[in-house]
């Protein structure tokens, strides 16, 4: 499916379940978005404590961190609305808790484009399917639809908070299995690189990131069509207006 032209959106919302998720899955994407003045917001759902066990940090030191190498990568690419749930790394479930805290921000932000990850598991890449991120992708495309347009979900978001329903025009998929959307980053893989090794509680122990993420990169590339050599980042686009 074609995805709404980037010049009719004004506001996107990433929603994912750990800090760097984003960087890995579509921080090039974003940082074109950016770079063509759409407001871009980040939703982390967990506090990511149980990343980083080669870091050397301890489990109750890495919430802290983790937030301020996000708050970092995110600059490098010219995201500051950056928003964590603090939901328990590893637990996440895609509970009707987890669902209002994303209506809420859905509202908030009032976008009309959202990027999430998929709630369905990739049997190729099952480092994608981590079970926080199955869980994030589910609570955050039930959020977008039936709730966050909806003033007879959770009233109180309306009748307490005055967080008015919103109608997310467009839903971009990461980690699907089979995408049929790619965006071609090879000019914004720099800033990818550069967020990704803000993360350096995660990143800083590879020695081969930047050739693992540009094969990558590639592999989406070729998938699309594109010339040998450039680098894509793969999406699903699912029409929610």
């Amino acid at each position: 499916m074609e995805p709404i032209a980037d010049n009719e959106i004004k506001r996107v919302l990433v929603v994912s379940a750990h800090p760097d998720d984003s960087d890995f899955g579509a921080s090039g994407t974003i940082a074109q978005w950016v770079k063509k003045g759409i407001e871009v917001a980040y939703v982390f759902c967990t506090n990511g404590d149980q990343g980083g066990e080669e870091s050397g940090f301890t489990k109750e030191e890495m919430p802290a961190i983790r937030q301020r190498e996000q708050r970092a990568a995110g600059a490098a690419i010219g995201v500051t609305d950056i928003t964590f749930l603090n939901y328990v790394d590893g637990h996440l479930e895609p509970t009707l808790g987890l669902r209002k805290d994303l209506v809420r921000q859905i509202r908030i932000s009032q976008p009309d484009r959202m990027v999430c990850q998929s709630p369905e598991r990739n049997w190729d890449r099952i480092g994608a399917s981590h079970p926080d991120h199955l869980a994030a992708g589910e609570a955050a495309i039930q959020a977008v639809y039936p709730d966050a347009r909806n003033p007879f979900a959770f009233t109180d978001l309306l009748e307490e908070e005055n967080l008015q329903p919103w109608r997310v025009k467009e839903v971009w998929v990461s980690a699907f299995a089979n995408p049929d959307h790619f965006v071609d980053i090879t000019d914004t893989f720099n800033l990818k690189m550069k967020a990704l090794h803000a993360h350096a509680s995660q990143t800083a122990h590879n020695e081969n990131l930047e050739t693992m993420v540009r094969e990558w990169g590639q592999r989406n590339a070729a998938l699309a069509g594109f010339p040998e050599g450039r680098i894509a980042e793969a999406f699903k686009i699912v029409n929610t207006n």
